[in-house]
């Protein structure tokens, strides 16, 4: 069978979701050759996709600051690149890059859209403006538009996109990656923790890049809460931004007097391995697309207490906990209860590590994924 070009676009590919969707599926495909464009410079995939052997080019936008002269950059990319098919990801790149790409006669043309909602008070302004005027051309401008959770498709139906082109396909992950493996956290992760005494508490983790949506505040304080239970316990927060530069959270930690219980690892590159020395996961997002963490979690059998943003519910199932957003006093008691399971009933706590495990296995494999996205582009 003759192997498809597809031609990516993407506005970044620093650390995200839906970049590290882009990423697995890039890398995971056999069946089609993969070129990317990323808007802007080099950022946290470029060198992964690069050693995996795929082509990337960065046009080194400005953020914000799309010019004539850019986008006529872009459209010569699109042009020379004699792609089957333009697979765009996120709402400027959907716009932009599909608009240029019909421009360019490419008549195969395939959105994403990987949020679940666009809350007012947490989205910049012109994102919401780019994914109105989206709204406006869905019907022209995509052959179909993806999403990447049920919610994320009712909710853009909502705000006007055509609904006859969108269609759901969830991300799925590389098993042979995310798995389950024996660790011992004062050996491995020693340098990492200062030599901290972590055997006479559950080790809690949330790995998610400093942004409004992430909500660590609505974390921070239900960590204030279950302290206030005498409850022990210490955290680990991992992420672009989650680092001692970052002011406004040293200050929330300090506001919420959990100086002596968080450590803050900045962005880190060995997320499995992480996963496997946390005891649980924790999500306090006010709004997700398709939650990669809860998945990546689960897949190493770290059962997750979680929001129900976005995907979050589908992802659990009946594995961990699930409690409304924006509400500290929830999931303080929802984090009281696993540490409670955790610590007193060991059977129970093992039998919920293998639900989530195989619940992981049973419905969310990459090769599912990359044979429905294969299914979009070929038909």
């Amino acid at each position: 069978m003759n192997q498809f070009k597809i031609l990516h676009i993407v506005t970044s590919l620093g650390d995200g979701g839906a970049e590290g969707v882009l990423t697995r599926l890039c890398t995971t495909d056999k069946k089609n050759e993969n070129v990317v464009i990323s808007l802007m410079a080099p950022a946290k995939y470029s060198d992964l996709l690069i050693s995996n052997g795929i082509t990337v080019k960065h046009l080194n936008f400005n953020r914000g600051k799309l010019t004539i002269r850019g986008l006529y950059r872009l459209y010569k990319e699109i042009k020379s690149s004699e792609a089957d098919a333009v697979q765009t990801w996120m709402y400027h790149s959907d716009f932009f890059g599909g608009a240029l790409a019909r421009l360019a006669g490419i008549k195969n043309v395939f959105w994403n859209i990987r949020h679940s909602n666009l809350d007012i008070n947490k989205t910049k302004k012109s994102t919401i403006y780019i994914a109105k005027l989206c709204a406006l051309f869905s019907r022209f401008i995509p052959s179909k538009i993806i999403c990447c959770a049920e919610q994320a498709k009712q909710s853009h139906i909502g705000i006007g996109y055509y609904e006859r082109k969108m269609i759901v396909i969830e991300n799925g992950y590389d098993l042979s990656r995310f798995h389950r493996i024996h660790v011992d956290k004062l050996s491995v992760l020693n340098e990492e923790f200062k030599s901290l005494e972590l055997k006479v508490r559950p080790l809690i983790g949330m790995v998610g890049r400093y942004t409004p949506e992430k909500d660590h505040n609505n974390l921070l304080q239900a960590l204030h809460l279950l302290s206030s239970k005498e409850c022990d316990f210490f955290i680990v927060l991992a992420g672009t931004g989650v680092d001692n530069d970052n002011k406004a959270l040293l200050d929330l930690i300090e506001h919420y007097k959990l100086s002596d219980k968080v450590l803050l690892l900045g962005p880190i590159t060995d997320i499995p391995l992480l996963m496997n020395h946390l005891d649980m996961h924790v999500l306090s997002s006010s709004s997700e697309g398709f939650p990669n963490v809860l998945a990546e979690a689960m897949a190493c059998g770290t059962p997750c207490i979680s929001t129900k943003a976005g995907a979050a519910e589908r992802i659990i199932g009946n594995s961990g906990w699930l409690v409304p957003t924006n509400n500290p006093e929830n999931l303080a008691d929802a984090i009281y209860d696993a540490i409670h399971e955790f610590e007193l009933c060991k059977e129970k706590w093992n039998e919920r590590r293998m639900i989530a495990e195989q619940r992981i296995k049973d419905n969310f494999s990459i090769e599912v994924m990359i044979d429905k996205y294969n299914e979009v582009w070929t038909n």
